[in-house]
């Protein structure tokens, strides 16, 4: 087995594990949309590195799982609850290691992405999908805090207490 097929049947596990999460905090309200960036917008570090650090924001692992029994030594599956505070920033960072999806359980926030020109805007429901070249940061412009899951994959140079 290839590193690339057991890093994706691991990833796969991971956006399946996003979208009971989904499905289970969403309940009745219908299919979990992601927001994205709009057409004609979408490019290559369009959008310049924004705060290196979090203000307002409170990052708490809630379970992690090894992944070397499912082929993937070294590397966790890891479930964060954020809660992003009025103003609150989720500072710069990269996915190029790191793959993971967010979902947003309750409020609203922007996200600034490298590859998109303008903020997007994700509201309670939305799932962001973040892995690649991807690098952004996250801002609550709202008067209410945000609560997000992240569940992400973890290299195996990251411990599983690790944040942002």
């Amino acid at each position: 087995m290839t590193y690339l097929s057991t890093i994706g049947r691991t990833a796969l596990m991971a956006v399946s594990t996003m979208g009971m999460l989904a499905v289970l905090a969403i309940g009745s309200q219908g299919a979990v949309m992601a927001a994205e960036c709009p057409a004609g917008k979408v490019g290559v570090d369009v959008t310049k590195p924004g705060p290196m650090k979090p203000s307002g924001v409170t990052d708490d692992v809630i379970g992690s799982i090894d992944l070397k029994a499912y082929g993937s030594p070294g590397h966790l599956l890891r479930m964060r609850r954020l809660v992003v505070q009025p103003g609150g920033i989720v500072p710069w960072h990269s996915h190029g290691e790191r793959p993971a999806n967010i979902l947003v359980i309750s409020g609203a926030i922007t996200e600034y992405r490298s590859t998109c020109a303008v903020p997007i805007e994700h509201k309670t429901g939305d799932v962001a999908v973040e892995s690649g070249s991807l690098a952004h940061w996250w801002k609550n412009n709202t008067k209410k805090p945000t609560v997000l899951i992240s569940g992400d994959i973890l290299p195996p140079n990251m411990s599983a207490d690790s944040s942002m």
